[in-house]
């Protein structure tokens, strides 16, 4: 996969994920990959990519906030 791939798919999918938080609309991250698909297989693919490592590291961010604020850290 290109760099120039993999950077708008991360572009992407941070402003996909800033607007979904803004407007409380979790199916706008959705919207975009399908709109990415009709184009471009590999884009779409690296945009849910994208969109997986983010909110799998503020799953992991929470749980370690909430480790820590029960120790009292």
């Amino acid at each position: 996969m290109s760099d120039y791939t993999l950077e708008k798919a991360n572009e992407l999918a941070d402003l996909a994920l800033a607007e979904s938080a803004a407007s409380g609309d979790e199916r706008i991250v959705d919207q975009i990959g399908e709109i990415l698909g009709a184009s471009s297989q590999t884009l779409q693919e690296a945009y849910l990519t994208a969109v997986r490592v983010r909110r799998a590291e503020a799953r992991a961010r929470e749980m370690l906030a909430a480790s820590a604020a029960k120790r009292g850290a």
